[in-house]
Order: C-alpha cells, then structure tokens, then sequence
C-alpha cells in the first residue's frame, strides 16, 4: 500500500488547455472552453484557457456579461466566474488584444494573464490534452 501511494504523491498532475477562439458571434462555442475546463477544475485535474483571436473580448471587462446565453449552458459571465474561482489559469495574447486595442493594464478581468506564441507552445507541449474551440 505504502508503494502505491507514493507513486501517487510523485505523479505529476494532469493539465489539460483549452484554446478559445470565439466570443460574442458565436456564445455556444465561446463557452465550450469554460465548460469543459470548469469539468476538469472539478476532477483536480489543471485547466487552462487561453484567448485568442475573437475570444480575447471574454477577458475584456464587462464584456461576457452583455453576451446571449450559450445555447443551454449557463451565462458565460458566470462559466468564466467559476472558472477563475475554481482556481483556472486565463491566457490572454498579446497581438491579439493589442489589434482590437484592449489595454492590458485597464481593460482585462481580474486574473487575466497576457502571454504569447512561444510561452503557449511550451504549455501545450507540457499539456497533457489540447482542445481548439
């Protein structure tokens, strides 16, 4: 018993990313990411989202408030909410909020993190599962 156990304590822990690429235009697939990810969170295993593309206006402030529901999920006001406080890791990129002129410093959510194409192949390298939504 006391081998499977440490076997246990030394394993790394599963991460899986979630890369989100929609945002208002589409509200279902802009919540899959968030869904899933909140899934993970709540199986211990560790999720991260990142934003690119349109679905960098999710880490905008205010924004994923004013969206349509997801089509049977919850808003995704509350979906990233949870996510956050599940203890979820939320990337942003850099060339992406600077072309639809976000301000890293004033306009992301609190725990949004800015990160670009170099940092993200190491993490979905270093994942153990990579979704694309």
């Amino acid at each position: 018993m006391k081998k499977e156990v440490r076997r246990i304590m030394t394993e790394k822990q599963e991460k899986i990313l979630y890369f989100c690429t929609h945002a208002s235009g589409n509200p279902e697939k802009a919540a899959m990411p968030f869904v899933m990810a909140n899934a993970a969170l709540a199986m211990d295993v560790k999720a991260m989202v990142v934003l690119q593309g349109e679905g960098v206006y999710l880490a905008k402030k205010g924004y994923a408030e004013n969206m349509l529901p997801p089509g049977g999920f919850p808003p995704l006001s509350k979906l990233v909410k949870d996510f956050m406080e599940l203890g979820g890791e939320l990337k942003v990129c850099v060339p992406c909020i600077k072309e639809r002129n976000i301000n890293e410093s004033t306009d992301l959510i609190e725990g949004a993190e800015t990160t670009a194409a170099g940092a993200l192949t190491v993490e979905a390298i270093e994942a153990d599962a990579v979704f694309v939504y």
